[in-house]
Formats: C-alpha cells, sequence, structure tokens
C-alpha cells in the first residue's frame, strides 16, 4: 500500500486574505512558560511570577527544556480543508445546513477519481464540456459517493500573488454535472473552487447580478454537498481512478469547514 498526502500546510509565512499566525514556544522557552502557567494558579503567584520568583529552575528541568507548544490563529480556511454545507449558507434545501462536525464520515473516505485540467489557463475556467471530455480521456463514467479530484496544478502557485488572484476555477454547469452523477464530494487544488474571488466582487459590485458572486458555493444552498481546497499533489497520483481518498475533517465545534489530512489511498 502506498499513501500520497494531497495536503497543504497552515502557512504563517503566507500573506494570503486571511493569513495566519502561529505563536510557538520552543522547548526552552517551554520552562517559562511552564512557570507562568503554574504560578498563576497559585495565591499571589501571578505578582511574585512578575517579581522574578519562579517555582522551577531551567536546570531542575530534564534537559533544561519543557514540551514545545504551537498556539495556531487561522481561518478554518487555511491550509487543506473541507467546507461544509454551513459555509454555504445557514440553510440546504430548505433544512439547517450541516456544520463540519456534523458531515457523515463515509462521505470522506472512498473511491477516488482524478480528473486533470492543467491544459486550462487562467483566465479559463471549469466548464461542463471540460469536465465531460476529462472523463472521456481517462475512459471513466462517474459513480456514486465517488470523490472527485479537480487537478489544475494550481498548488504550484503557493506563496505567490497568482495563488490567490490567478487561478482556474469552476463554473456551476461543471460542479452540477458532477454532483448529477451522485458525487457528494470534490476537491480542488486551488484556493477556492469558484474563479478568482477578487474577479467575482468586482463584476457583482458592478453589476449587483447575484449569479456573480460565489455560484458554485452558493449552489450548496439547493444542493447538499461538500469540498475541499487547497489540495496538493494530484499529479503525484500515478492513476486517474482505482485509488481510495481519504479525507476526515478536523471536528471544530459550530464552523463552516474543518482542515484535513487529505491522501490518496493506493493499493500495489
Amino acid at each position: 500500500m502506498k499513501i500520497i498526502d494531497l495536503s497543504l500546510p497552515i502557512d504563517d509565512t503566507l500573506a494570503e486574505t486571511h493569513a495566519a499566525r502561529i505563536d510557538r514556544i520552543a522547548h526552552a522557552e517551554g520552562v517559562e512558560h511552564f512557570n507562568e502557567i503554574v504560578m498563576a494558579r497559585q495565591p499571589g503567584g501571578k505578582e511574585r511570577f512578575r517579581k522574578g520568583e519562579r517555582a522551577a529552575m531551567p536546570e531542575e528541568v530534564p534537559d533544561g527544556e519543557m514540551l514545545s507548544l504551537e498556539i495556531v490563529h487561522a481561518s478554518v480556511h487555511m491550509g487543506t480543508h473541507v467546507d461544509a454545507p454551513f459555509h454555504y449558507g445557514s440553510k440546504c434545501q430548505g433544512k439547517p445546513a450541516r456544520k463540519i462536525a456534523d458531515l457523515p464520515l463515509e462521505w470522506c473516505y472512498g473511491a477516488g477519481v482524478v480528473l486533470d485540467f492543467t491544459h486550462l489557463r487562467y483566465p479559463q475556467n471549469i466548464a461542463k464540456a471540460d469536465v465531460v471530455a476529462a472523463l472521456k480521456r481517462i475512459s471513466y463514467r462517474l459513480q456514486k459517493n465517488d470523490i472527485v479530484l479537480i487537478y489544475t496544478g494550481g498548488d504550484k502557485l503557493v506563496g505567490t500573488p497568482d495563488y490567490v488572484n490567478k487561478y482556474v476555477g469552476m463554473l456551476p454547469d461543471a460542479l452540477e454535472y458532477i454532483l448529477d452523477q451522485g458525487v457528494r464530494m470534490l476537491g480542488i487544488d486551488t484556493i477556492g473552487l469558484d474563479r478568482p474571488c477578487f474577479e467575482m466582487f468586482k463584476e457583482f459590485l458592478d453589476t449587483k447580478d447575484k449569479q456573480k458572486i460565489w455560484p458554485c458555493h452558493f449552489l450548496g444552498r439547493k444542493r447538499e454537498y461538500v469540498h475541499m481546497e487547497r489540495l496538493g499533489h494530484l499529479g503525484d497520483i500515478p492513476k486517474p481512478f482505482g485509488f481510495k481518498v481519504c479525507c476526515f475533517p478536523v471536528k471544530v465545534k459550530d464552523a463552516g469547514a474543518g482542515w484535513t489530512r487529505a491522501v490518496a489511498i493506493i493499493e500495489e
């Protein structure tokens, strides 16, 4: 069995729409953090700590190091993640939309299919005809509950302005065609499923046409589906189908998305 990592990290070095910040407390710094936490629970401990008193000195701790600690301040849409129906709107098909912790786990594990759109270039977008042609090229018919991976090569732009502003997105007719085949989960290797957001914003504000803003996401108010964004390494999957995808999301309370360590599992 071979496992291929399809995930990108939460990276606080990237300047994006919703940038992350990670506070990192190193092992040696952990001794001071330990003292601050422990002494805060003692009578007058906070004041004594400020005056320099310590409950334990570095030389009293094994190797002078405590445990490392990272505190992440980030949107649930940073790094590879799953968008739940609640992200799309408060209602889905007339009922309260499912949040990330409510997703059936069966949707997050299943047969994977890679559709290759790396021949497209910004400002092109993926239409229904492109999906039909991609399936024809690999002689495959989508099955119910397949997990469809949209391969554009967009992950190669990570760390550049083009990753945020110039990528190949998906049009609603392409998404509807995939959903019509019984698919519940799909994923894309760009920052978003729709076309570049700042283009959508401008067109919407210029025209106030409701069809111009988040059309693929808002489709999830009418049809229940979920999708991954910010996938990576789809080109490393050695075959277009005949493998499994696992993408269980982290359970974040009352959230519309959750981070995932998405992988492709190849039986050898």
